[in-house]
């Protein structure tokens, strides 16, 4: 049984969490050098220094908790899922606090408060009333901060930059509530492919068991009658061990027959499982298949498809990559290209690729493997006369 491991993710879905990481750290950052600026130039410099401490720490704190937001697990049974989490709230509390009293500001305070809260993952339906009573909270904060407690200071003064700064905590959970959207659809895409796989072991699993249990059970039946007839009639017990030796060799044929069944998938449908497979690795594919591609020589170019496969997400860029198979000038030609990491990549150093000129060559095909620019492209060519 496979341990449980930390979220890993397709390339999208991490472009996806940069994003969405990059998008509240900068605006926390923004506004707190705004309001940090206003502070350096306006008060002494002790408290400009204990204001950019504490703001200083509530972004090392937003930046922790976001690092532990991306890490926490796919699947259940995960141990990063119990690591606590409210020492990293609380600093980033405290430090909110410090910021807020340096400045003078209550809204300032309460504000990156409710920011280090929305970063972290609440249960479906208690953030959003979370995020409705730290808006209230925010908003009192606000109103008593510009009417009461410092009606010349800057909130006051400057509105614009106490509406950004009362703005953070709703964007972050925002923000993080489309990236538990995307993170449970890519979870989704994951729990589909499992099962796919699953069905098909299950598949071959209850054929095999139907072939060879129907065999041996008649096989242990002549064996059993061969036994209980060897003394009294040896001629027919004879012939009762040729007819389970008969048997033994229909259960070997059967067996082959069922391998070669699941070994001869027809070719447009191995090319739509290969772009399947490289899609959930987060390449971008592109499939163009000949309407008649049923009629090309799956034997040849079935394993040159499973093996380029494999070679695109061992060596390939990661980015994108194409798959092709036309009728050319009374041929079959099988393209792959794909984006490569450089221009020494393995694969173009014939990982794999001698295997596949040797099985392409034995029926009068050609292989040519190059790199053009970025792109490395392996063109495969069969003639149609060769038997699918």
């Amino acid at each position: 049984m496979s341990t449980p491991t930390s979220a890993t993710y397709a390339r999208d879905v991490r472009v996806t969490w940069w994003y969405t990481a990059a998008s509240i750290l900068s605006l926390q950052v923004f506004g707190l050098g705004i309001w940090g600026l206003l502070i350096v130039l306006r008060e002494p410099l002790p408290i400009a220094i204990v204001h950019l401490l504490g703001a200083a720490g509530s972004v090392a704190s937003a930046v922790l908790l976001l690092v532990r937001y991306r890490r926490e697990p796919l699947d259940e049974g995960d141990t990063t899922a119990r690591r606590p989490v409210w020492p990293l709230v609380v600093a980033g509390v405290v430090s909110a606090v410090v910021a807020g009293v340096a400045a003078g500001s209550l809204l300032l305070g309460v504000a990156l408060s409710a920011q280090a809260l929305c970063l972290m993952r609440w249960r479906s339906g208690i953030r959003l009333r979370l995020v409705l009573l730290l808006v209230a909270a925010i908003v009192a904060a606000w109103v008593i901060e510009a009417s009461r407690l410092n009606p010349e200071g800057y909130v006051a003064q400057v509105v614009g930059m106490g509406i950004f700064i009362a703005m953070l905590p709703p964007l972050t959970a925002t923000s993080l509530w489309w990236w538990d959207i995307v993170r449970e659809l890519d979870r989704a895409r994951r729990a589909e492919g499992r099962l796919a796989a699953a069905q098909e072991r299950l598949r071959l699993a209850s054929d095999l068991h139907d072939l060879q249990g129907h065999h041996l059970q008649v096989i242990a039946l002549q064996l059993e009658l061969a036994e209980k007839m060897m003394g009294r009639d040896p001629e027919a017990a004879v012939e009762q061990v040729r007819a389970a030796r008969a048997s033994v060799d229909e259960a070997r044929r059967g067996t082959r027959d069922l391998a070669a069944r699941f070994r001869g998938v027809p070719l447009p449908d191995e090319l739509a499982n290969a772009a399947d497979l490289l899609r959930a690795a987060g390449l971008t594919v592109d499939l163009l298949v000949d309407a008649e591609a049923v009629r090309a020589p799956a034997d040849v170019l079935g394993p040159v498809i499973r093996e380029s496969t494999t070679n695109v997400l061992k060596h390939g860029g990661g980015v994108s990559a194409s798959l092709s198979l036309a009728r050319h000038r009374g041929s079959w030609v099988l393209v792959i290209e794909n984006d490569s990491r450089a221009a020494a990549s393995p694969v173009g150093d014939g990982a794999g690729l001698s295997g596949i000129a040797e099985r392409v060559g034995a029926v009068g095909g050609t292989v040519d493997a190059e790199h053009s620019g970025e792109r490395f492209r392996v063109t495969v060519s069969v003639p149609e006369e060769v038997m699918a």
